[in-house]
């Protein structure tokens, strides 16, 4: 063995007694506070022997997390990621009390309550120390790095080349451009500011119509987000409810992106997805929705998760996250509703377990699994930080709540980017957002009743009680209220409506809501109806949808004119002579070419209904119960960015756009091939009716299996 072994292993020793050392020193002081924790006998015991039993129970504690905790985590990957959080706490405590019970003579003992909290300390002080020590040693903090993330430490990069750098995508879900600018300026996101002045370029992008992750990240990774008019929508021919959250939906979309463009996606070659609706063809996955689809043997391997919890300290560092993060929303949502906030909408039930949720747990483990992908020198990785964009909707993109998520997200790019200094191979780290978020008030907060309500008296259908105990009456104008007054004459649904997503009828209308974007559709024409078809049902529809102040302008197919643009006043416009002025002129640049492409669509619904947009005080109305809401046109929803570090090629030339999903992809598949990085996407051949999206060939690291309904709205 050379001295520089023996040099290595003097140090591992030195940390493992001082950890040892540490950890007795913690147990000797909790025994002192806590009057529920022993290590001494009945009768007492000099200092020396106590201070013995505690590092006896130090050391045995030591031993079984290092080798009993594993195995208990990998046992139990595969409850539900938030049990397996909350349960951690417990199962630390439990390994406290078999140490204690390993002690001879019976001098350890504690409550288990005791023992809960006694262990997280524990867990904290001596990941804390290890850590510490560490660090003054970049080896020693490199092999740490490769044991918490799970990885093989690879052969010493000093004796091979240097490969050519990897690319790690970085989404940012919800941010818009503005967000992240008045972010900088603030001062809440000191790495971002401190690339910008380094010479990062910061790049907007405009969305589709449809402004919402499931259509833009799909387009960002397959490179095509054609024939997705929404978040959710219906699709007359197979009289199927879409939703793009829902793995069976994320599953049928990558496969209709992949047919259409022949590719397997943007990380095809030695890629990994993390955190993602779609996989982009990685071949290393977790917690990625259309892998959660899949069922079998193989996807019961949830090693994104195990990699991360099997360090006890990381499960009772997130597990301790997850609890504040509850009792953070908890307080939050007191505070606004003490101070009566508006607008304002309600926070309780399972919310503060989402938030948490994806604040937390997701956030954690998907950095954990990035820093693994680089420590494991992967060509390139795309990952989604959903945080933001669930705060925002509850809480409204901008404000306290807000700013402190995007204080956390600073904090996680800034240690993927100091992990990245110990990678195989350099990293260049892009950061980019899928779309940006609109403040506003409800439209049913606004106005007193919802798109579906407003529909069904449009089409003289009952509608609920509440409708005629709310203020719509004198706040939906003239031809609103005639319609409301005529339908409330007809019969009145008892007791409160139900939601549903599909009409007990098939002659009902189905309202679907993605935002500020609203679809209906009559399910029991078979074919996209026409303005004239609509008129002759349902003469009152049509005018009371485009006369009510809360929407700025439909979308409808048209016999006479191919399709037609409907707005206040009787305005009426062909899709094929709309320009960015006229009806549109107050949603900005690009919004006539972004409806004329949706229009296109094969699936685009009967009537297309975009909310309002007040351009001094961009606010918009959501069809949802959402004040900080994204899916169409107007405001900052709109407006996504993209962060590049200054050896990446310019996204766009001086002067040009960066428009569309589609385009951010072809952006990104070429800084892939730069510096001879790999070649992508790659060419997949695959029947129409495969129901793979991916080359099956290939073994996902991980998978998120989806417990329970699909939470609405949280990741669109």
């Amino acid at each position: 063995m050379g001295y520089g072994r023996w040099r290595g292993a003097g140090r591992a020793a030195v940390r493992v007694v001082s950890v040892w050392a540490v950890s007795t020193v913690t147990l000797l002081v909790l025994a002192g506070l806590l009057p529920d924790f022993q290590l001494q006998s009945p009768d007492g015991d000099s200092f020396t022997r106590t201070a013995l039993t505690a590092a006896w129970a130090a050391g045995a504690f030591g031993l079984l997390t290092a080798l009993v905790w594993p195995l208990v985590v990998r046992a139990l990957l595969l409850v539900p990621a938030l049990v397996l959080g909350l349960l951690v706490f417990f199962l630390n405590g439990s390994l406290l009390l078999v140490a204690l019970w390993l002690i001879p003579d019976g001098r350890g003992a504690a409550d288990p309550e005791t023992a809960v909290a006694v262990a997280a300390v524990m867990s904290a002080v001596a990941s804390a120390t290890s850590t510490g020590l560490a660090v003054r040693d970049d080896d020693a903090y490199r092999r740490r790095l490769y044991r918490l993330t799970g990885r093989t430490r690879p052969r010493d990069p000093r004796s091979v080349p240097v490969p050519a750098p990897g690319t790690v995508f970085l989404q940012l879900d919800g941010v818009g451009h503005e967000v992240l600018r008045r972010a900088v300026a603030d001062g809440l996101m000191p790495t971002v500011a401190e690339w910008l002045d380094a010479g990062h370029r910061l790049t907007p992008w405009r969305t589709d119509w449809s402004s919402q992750t499931g259509a833009s990240q799909l387009g960002i990774l397959h490179g095509s987000n054609e024939d997705v008019p929404a978040f959710r929508w219906y699709e007359k021919d197979t009289g199927r409810l879409m939703v793009s959250n829902r793995p069976a939906s994320a599953v049928e979309l990558q496969r209709r992106a992949v047919r259409r463009t022949g590719d397997g996606g943007l990380l095809s070659l030695d890629g990994a997805s993390r955190g993602n609706l779609f996989s982009g063809g990685a071949d290393q996955v977790a917690l990625v929705l259309t892998v959660a689809a899949r069922r079998g043997r193989r996807n019961r391997s949830r090693a994104g998760y195990f990699a991360y919890f099997s360090d006890p300290a990381n499960a009772v560092r997130t597990a301790g996250s997850l609890v504040n993060e509850v009792v953070r929303e908890t307080a939050q949502s007191t505070r606004a509703r003490l101070r009566r906030e508006t607008p304002r909408v309600r926070r309780g039930g399972t919310y503060p377990f989402v938030r948490a949720f994806a604040t937390v747990v997701e956030r954690d483990v998907v950095v954990a699994a990035v820093m693994g992908d680089m420590l494991a020198g992967r060509t390139a990785v795309y990952a989604d930080f959903v945080a933001y964009d669930e705060v925002a909707h509850h809480s409204g993109p901008q404000g306290r709540d807000t700013d402190q998520v995007l204080r956390r997200l600073d904090r996680s790019v800034a240690l993927i980017a100091r992990v990245a200094e110990h990678a195989p191979r350099p990293y260049r780290i892009v950061l980019l957002s899928d779309h940006g978020q609109s403040p506003g008030e409800t439209f049913e907060g606004a106005y007193g009743l919802t798109l579906k309500d407003l529909v069904r008296a449009g089409c003289g259908l009952p509608v609920s009680r509440r409708v005629g105990r709310t203020r719509s009456g004198a706040e939906a104008g003239d031809a609103a209220r005639d319609a409301l007054r005529s339908a409330l004459h007809r019969p009145v649904e008892t007791g409160e409506e139900t939601e549903r997503e599909l009409p007990a009828r098939p002659s009902e209308p189905v309202v679907l809501a993605s935002g500020n974007l609203g679809l209906v559709s009559f399910p029991d024409v078979s074919h996209r109806m026409t303005k004239e078809e609509i008129d002759r049902r349902h003469p009152a529809l049509l005018r009371t949808l485009a006369q009510h102040p809360g929407i700025g302008f439909l979308l409808v197919a048209s016999a006479a004119h191919g399709s037609v643009v409907l707005a206040r006043d009787g305005v009426e416009v062909p899709v094929a002579e709309l320009a960015d002025g006229g009806p549109l002129a107050v949603f900005g640049r690009g919004a006539a070419d972004a409806v004329r492409r949706t229009d296109g669509f094969p699936h685009v619904a009967d009537v297309m209904v975009n909310s309002m947009y007040d351009p001094a005080t961009g606010t918009v109305h959501a069809f949802e119960e959402q004040i900080g809401s994204h899916g169409g046109l107007g405001g900052e929803q709109s407006r996504a960015f993209l962060l590049s570090p200054p050896e990446l090629s310019p996204p766009v030339g001086e002067g040009e756009e960066l428009v569309g999903a589609e385009h951010v992809h072809r952006v990104l598949r070429r800084w892939l091939r730069e510096d001879d990085g790999p070649q992508v996407p790659l060419p997949v051949e695959r029947p129409a009716d495969a129901p793979e999206t991916s080359p099956p060939e290939r073994e996902p690291e991980s998978t998120l299996p989806v417990e329970g309904p699909v939470v609405p709205d949280g990741d669109h």
